[in-house]
């Protein structure tokens, strides 16, 4: 019935802490990967000249009459805080490897960097705090009933928890906020931290497949497409670590049921505030991450775009990264396809872009060898022998970097 299409066409964009990069693997649809700068350091003397940092990380203005200032700011800076993976495992394109050092090939995957490291508060009265983003979860979702969408919807006007009744269903970007790439469906390890939340694992029992631990957004996709019914709505499997286009019915009219997390707090959480800094990269002020303006230009494997990134030399930095999953996700917008702010230059609009981080999914003797990509444009696949746009532009697949060595 479905098949994912193999060997996409795969960008890559630079990011760092200052600054980004891109790159891509060759196949099908096109996939660039952003590059992103590393954390601030101590400059060196030959970065005497470069634009000063803030003590956030972010660039400061730099006097130059050539430049208009850039527009005031409506978003709080830092207020997008990038909770770190949890990758500490490094891999090459087959399995894990020893982390490699910087003259070695696969350097600068995502465990090789660590970011914002998570940070709950379990407040007993079945909430869970995220010090990082300030906002607060349901603990424990209804797991013996999951919901339609639009039960999951019209259920945060009534749900009641901890004497608070302003609950709703989260965003694609709060919802991916949880994420945790230390799990993996084959070890059933769940992609959430199970010490503050409740989960469970599809179960056979139940008629479901163990990845069937899908959990709605608000996000609705823009685009047109016929699979699932024509109308797909953003989730997170928290058992394999993606994000889908799910559709909400099927031909029979069988409608698609997810399990459902209500959230709570500010809603400007996922907000980007870009600045083209005129130099060929983009700063975003909400998150502090400074990205390559435009993307490699050509496809590349995964070991490919990774050295891209640290090879990168742009805008007077060095320090350039290919950014991890969740530090991508960051500048994916779901209003629009391709899923990226025009501020972005494509080479490809419907390109596919690398992240540093494995996805530990497939086949048990074969783990590893998954590297996760953003689909900026749509994420197409192969469904009753049709190319159709299966989960929509901004979803989160993997593709495998050993495939794309061929």
């Amino acid at each position: 019935m479905f098949a994912k299409m193999s060997c996409p066409i795969v960008l890559s964009i630079a990011v760092a802490t200052l600054a980004g990069c891109a790159s891509a693997p060759s196949g099908p649809p096109k996939v660039p990967t952003p590059a992103i700068q590393r954390p601030a350091v101590e400059p060196s003397a030959s970065d005497q000249s470069r634009p000063a940092e803030s003590s956030t990380g972010q660039t400061q203005p730099v006097s130059d009459t050539t430049q208009p200032p850039a527009a005031p700011s409506t978003v709080a800076a830092g207020s997008y805080v990038v909770v770190d993976t949890g990758q500490t495992t490094c891999y090459d394109a087959h399995t894990e490897i020893p982390c490699p050092s910087p003259d070695e090939p696969f350097y600068g995957q995502d465990a090789q960097t660590s970011g914002t490291q998570p940070a709950y508060v379990d407040n007993g009265d079945g909430t869970v705090t995220d010090l990082n983003t300030g906002l607060m979860w349901q603990q424990s979702p209804d797991l013996e009933n999951k919901s339609t969408w639009g039960e999951a919807l019209a259920g945060a006007e009534t749900f009641d928890l901890a004497g608070y009744d302003d609950w709703r269903l989260p965003t694609i970007k709060e919802l991916y906020s949880l994420i945790d790439f230390n799990g993996s469906s084959a070890l059933l390890i769940p992609y959430i931290d199970t010490d503050y939340f409740d989960f469970r694992f599809g179960e056979e029992s139940r008629g479901e497949r163990t990845i069937d631990a899908q959990y709605w957004s608000s996000n609705q996709y823009v685009g047109e497409t016929t699979f699932g019914g024509g109308t797909l709505v953003f989730g997170v499997n928290f058992a394999d670590g993606r994000i889908k286009g799910y559709g909400l019915g099927d031909p029979i009219g069988r409608q698609m049921m997810e399990f459902v997390r209500y959230v709570r707090g500010s809603s400007s959480y996922g907000i980007n505030d870009f600045a083209d800094n005129g130099d060929g990269t983009v700063t975003d002020r909400a998150t502090g991450l400074t990205w390559q303006q435009g993307d490699s230009g050509s496809t590349l494997s995964w070991e490919g775009a990774l050295a891209t990134c640290e090879n990168l030399d742009l805008a007077g930095y060095s320090d350039w990264r290919l950014p991890n999953a969740k530090e991508l996700q960051t500048i994916v917008d779901y209003t629009r396809i391709p899923a990226i702010d025009p501020i972005f230059s494509l080479t490809d609009p419907e390109s596919w872009f690398w992240t540093s981080t494995t996805l530990l999914e497939g086949r048990p003797d074969r783990l590893g060898d998954q590297g996760i990509y953003v689909a900026f444009g749509r994420a197409y696949g192969v469904y009753n022998g049709q190319l159709v746009d299966v989960h929509g532009a901004g979803g989160i697949r993997e593709e495998s970097p050993f495939r794309l060595h061929r």
